[in-house]
Formats: C-alpha cells, structure tokens, sequence
C-alpha cells in the first residue's frame, strides 16, 4: 500500500517573515553600510573616492590599534579568570530551597537591572578619594589610589567595576543550571561518602559545562566590546591606559568623523569577535564531547 504524500504548506514562512524583515533592517542594511563605507575616503555626501583595500592595511598596521586590541584581549581574559569561579563559587555557595533562595536571586541580579551608564557613574563616584566611600576607605588604609592619575588603578577600578556588574549573570547561569542536576546524584555521592570537593568535582562540574559554555561565551563578548562603563568612568585615560577598541572605535568614527577607517575598523573588530567566539565555542564542545 502506497503512502500518499501529504501536500506542502508553506504559509508558515508569513510567520517568519516579521523576524526577516527586522533582522534585515537592523543588522543586514547598517553592515553593508559599513563596508560600502570602508572601501570608500568620504569627504562629504557626494564627494566619494573609491580606495579599496586601503584603509584595512591602514588599520592593521596602526600601532595604537594594535595596542589597543592587545588591551582588550587581556581584560577579556582577567575578566574570564575571575568571573566564571567566583560566579560558580557563589552559585554553589547559595541556598538550595526555602525562602533564602529569592531573596538570594533578587540580592545577586541587582546589579544586573542597573543601566551601563549608571554603572559607569556609580563608581566614577565611589573610586573617587574626595567623595567617593571606597576611594575614601582605601586612603584610610594608607593607599594612594587616583584612578584619574595612576594607570594600574584605573585598570583595576574598571576590572573591579565589570566583576560587580556581571558576575551576577554568571551566577544566575551556573545556579540554574546546578539546579536541573537530579537529586539522585547527590544522593549516590552521599551513600558512597563522597565529600563536598568531590560531588563538586565529578558530578556538579561536568553537569555545568554547557551553562559555562554559554556563560564563557557571553561574557568574552560582552567584555571584549566594552565601552559605556570605561568611558564613564576614565573615557579611555589616564593616557592610554583604558583605550579599548571600542572607545579608540568612537574616536576614529565620532571624534574625528573618518568614516572610512571607522567602518574597516569595525568590520575588522566583528571579524576578531566572530573568529575568537568560533574558536571558544569549538574546544568548549569538543573538550565536553
């Protein structure tokens, strides 16, 4: 008995079309913008000159961007270094059941439903030595902590300002998911006597890795594009020393309005994002694989 095929109904595409439209409109129109401007030296509207691949070789080979890109790939990395544990930490630290556990949830996001702006304000305010109660507490301590003046310190208040900020999302990420591990893990580890490092060890830990994944992944992104809450705080100073490439990208695009090099510039700087995620994203796999 043959089976007749059952006729195709394509009308669900209209469902999706909404979906096409608005990613085309905020994502697909603006980036081929930014490549017709950079491979264009832009004196006006109507004054275009074609140049090619000219200003991609400009600003690879710009020594200040290349500083800069090493300046956000090393922030990038401390904040990995210190966000996942601590977040993992603080995950496994909170209560399990009863009350205490909304309250925790509601403690840990706070920081999380501030705006960047804010965030960027509050501790401009707070590091200060004059005003600011932790400027205030450090100088009590006998350190000399400026982060307008100093580099380390400014270095240090936008790391500590981004480990404040964000750790909480980690949080939320590894708690959810040490939530959704069975109780009869737990309870095989206590009947075989296991101890707390390793229940940890071999039965949370493992479990984890595709939230840390996730968590590992936005994290590098979001840190690696960071721009508001610098910029706030120390706008890229003192000197150089909190330039990232997201702050040295306005001032080529804002500040000096060359559209040309902005564009290249921020076509170079998708690529690295997407490239580095690809890469993560892989050995993270493979290595749970």
């Amino acid at each position: 008995m043959t089976e007749v095929a059952k006729p195709k109904n394509n009308r669900a595409w209209f469902l999706v079309l909404p979906v096409v439209v608005s990613v085309a409109f905020t994502a697909v129109i603006p980036l081929m913008t930014v490549v017709n401007f950079s491979v264009q030296d832009i004196f006006s509207p109507e004054d275009r000159v074609w140049v090619g691949l000219e200003w991609y070789r400009t600003i690879s080979r710009d020594p200040e961007v290349r500083a800069a890109f090493v300046r956000t790939l090393l922030f990038s990395a401390q904040v990995l270094l210190v966000e996942i544990p601590l977040g993992v930490a603080i995950a496994v630290a909170m209560p399990k059941r009863g009350l205490g556990v909304p309250f925790a949830l509601v403690v840990v996001a706070l920081p999380l439903l501030i705006p960047w702006n804010v965030v960027g304000t509050i501790w401009q305010i707070f590091a200060r030595g004059d005003i600011g109660l932790g400027g205030w507490v450090l100088r009590r301590l006998g350190v000399d902590f400026n982060y307008a003046l100093d580099s380390t310190d400014a270095w240090l208040t936008v790391l500590v300002m981004d480990v404040w900020h964000w750790t909480p999302l980690v949080v939320l990420l590894a708690y959810a998911g040490l939530r959704s591990i069975p109780d009869a893990y737990y309870q095989a580890a206590r009947i075989d006597g296991a101890s707390a490092w390793s229940t940890f060890r071999y039965i949370q830990l493992p479990k984890l890795r595709g939230v840390l994944t996730i968590a590992i992944l936005l994290r590098f992104m979001d840190s690696f594009m960071i721009y508001t809450e610098p910029f706030v705080v120390t706008g890229g100073g003192p000197g150089n020393a909190t330039s990232f490439l997201s702050i040295l990208l306005s001032k080529i695009a804002v500040g000096q309005f060359d559209l040309g090099p902005a564009g290249a510039f921020s076509l170079m700087y998708f690529l690295v994002i997407q490239v580095v995620c690809f890469v993560f994203f892989t050995v993270l796999t493979r290595t749970r694989r």
